[in-house]
């Protein structure tokens, strides 16, 4: 009767009885160890209150804090083929992805979305760390190249939140070759002279450090995001050298010139804002932006009708040139 008093009677006690409190309503801070209320936690954009370590968030999240009204439009992205390799470990890479997709209900580990940021159209594409670490495979970059295509038809700029841990083992060579794809794709973004800006979550590592995450016109990190290829436990198993206090972390990057700044997430929409308006505005007068070229025309028209009077004037004055002569025969 044991099987029936320790496994049968628990789980039909949890089926039947309803719990009056749910069990995330607290979340503890992996930094401080201080419990947070998850209201107040959602209302600080998931910064702890007491040390200011920056939790991480999914594409829904980002995107709300990013444009204007939090008003977006998710794109349909391509299919790609599942388990092609047919990969097992100690599971099947198939059910990996169900349990995946049910957790987080994305399809894959990157979402992109365009809207309006500080009144400028933008393509933002939001990695997710939750969906199998953020790993990059052949869905990761068929949606960055889809991102790209994207902003180069709509001549915007293409922003990009990065969090994985590297390529995904369950594709192998197939997700390698993502990294030389998604490198083109950045690389027709520069050909359209059309910003790319890369924003480094932690962690950022493996092969998408590798590609396109260091390729950013413009490089921003949140603060104290895990920022390599190889990890510090790695690197000293390797070198047998205790590292740096803060080593591959975002501050310690900035300090060695690998980024252009580290930003709030409190401020990190401000300060988006502001870069995009500015290149914006530095297109507008390029004439890179389609928004403008119907502006191109009128000013032609007015020259052409400007042109037409001065003809006429020139037929009026042409009469007085035989007045002239007489004047020097009486001479």
């Amino acid at each position: 009767m044991n099987w029936l008093t320790n496994k049968v009677l628990p789980k039909i006690r949890d089926w039947t009885t309803s719990r009056e409190t749910p069990d995330n309503l607290w979340v503890k801070c992996p930094a401080c160890g201080q419990m947070l209320f998850h209201n107040d936690l959602a209302a600080n954009q998931h910064v702890c209150s007491h040390c200011e370590h920056h939790m991480r968030v999914g594409p829904k999240e980002r995107f709300e804090y990013l444009f204007d009204d939090a008003k977006y439009d998710v794109i349909e992205l391509p299919e790609v083929q599942v388990d092609p390799l047919k990969f097992r470990d100690s599971k099947k890479y198939t059910d990996r992805l169900k349990d995946a997709r049910y957790k987080t209900g994305d399809k894959d580990a990157m979402i992109v979305a365009h809207g309006k940021l500080a009144g400028n159209p933008a393509v933002v594409g939001v990695q997710n760390f939750n969906f199998m670490g953020g790993s990059l495979g052949m869905a990761v970059g068929e949606a960055i190249v889809a991102a790209a295509k994207l902003a180069i038809l709509q001549k915007a700029p293409l922003i990009l939140f990065t969090s994985a841990g590297g390529a995904r083992m369950q594709e192998g060579i197939l997700s390698l070759m993502q990294m030389p794809r998604t490198t083109v794709a950045v690389q027709r973004l520069k050909e359209a002279k059309l910003p790319f800006i890369v924003v480094l979550t932690d962690p950022t590592t493996g092969g998408v450090t590798a590609s396109y995450a260091m390729l950013g016109d413009i490089q921003i990190s949140e603060p104290g995001a895990l920022i390599c290829f190889a990890g510090p436990r790695v690197i000293e198993e390797t070198i047998r050298e205790k590292l740096p206090e803060g080593f591959q972390r975002a501050e310690f990057l900035l300090e060695k010139g690998m980024l252009d700044m580290v930003v709030h997430r409190h401020e990190m929409r401000n300060t988006l804002a502001n870069i995009v308006d500015l290149l914006s505005n530095k297109m507008r007068k390029e004439g890179n932006v389609e928004i403008l070229k119907p502006k191109k025309k009128k000013p032609a028209k007015k020259e052409e009708a400007i042109e037409a009077p001065a003809e006429e004037v020139k037929t009026e004055t042409a009469p007085e040139e035989p007045a002239e002569k007489p004047t020097d025969n009486k001479d």
